[in-house]
């Protein structure tokens, strides 16, 4: 078949599950006043290396993006499939200054280089400085509706017990990640493999 964004044709978009698995970007933020916002993303990925950069991307001006501005400052937290329910409870739509820290029964540990907390209980954490936000306007130029956040990665946290021979088992931290509609996927160091990249040729 062919889905056609104007004519559909299914009952649900196929995008997520199309663009998929994709991780999640667990974002706490904190604002001008020190109010902290702790939520999941998953139009979330590294976008640079040297310097290393990040994006979350948030459909409408959602607390992540605008304490992120205020501030200045974001920490990408690694969602994992133990912290699961957790992940899924900071989406709650909560009342402004309610903590999604307090209510998803997480801790706030202290960062190194900025000044939103990470979550103590995630193995792994990307403490970030906020560059700029960019509107994603439509073809039709109507105003956007969706916002895409980059930070520059300043201080990455990792629980030591993931660390083998100086490498980061990602498999081992079980990574949180999300599909289509209701699905969510992890990764395992079961399922692990190594591919090199070819060298030499021409073209």
């Amino acid at each position: 078949m062919h889905y056609d964004a104007e004519t559909k044709g299914l009952p649900h978009n196929p995008l997520k599950a199309l663009v998929a698995p994709r991780p999640i970007g667990w974002i706490s933020a904190m604002n001008r006043d020190g109010a902290v916002n702790l939520a999941p993303y998953s139009y979330f990925n590294a976008v640079a290396a040297g310097p290393d950069m990040v994006m979350f991307s948030s459909s409408g001006r959602k607390d992540a993006m605008t304490f992120a501005e205020e501030g200045g400052e974001f920490v990408c937290n690694l969602a994992t499939y133990d912290l699961r329910e957790a992940v899924n409870a900071t989406s709650a739509p909560l009342p402004r200054g309610e903590s999604e820290f307090a209510f998803a029964g997480l801790t706030p540990a202290p960062s190194r280089k900025v000044r939103p907390p990470r979550v103590a209980e995630s193995p792994a954490a990307l403490e970030c400085k906020w560059l700029q936000t960019v509107p994603l306007t439509p073809l039709d130029g109507s105003d956007a509706s969706h916002f895409l956040v980059i930070g520059q990665v300043v201080s990455i946290y990792i629980d030591d017990r993931f660390i083998r021979d100086g490498l980061v088992d990602t498999g081992a931290m079980r990574p949180l990640l999300r599909g289509g509609y209701f699905d969510y996927f992890t990764a395992e160091s079961e399922t692990r493999f190594e591919l090199r990249r070819p060298v030499g040729g021409g073209g």
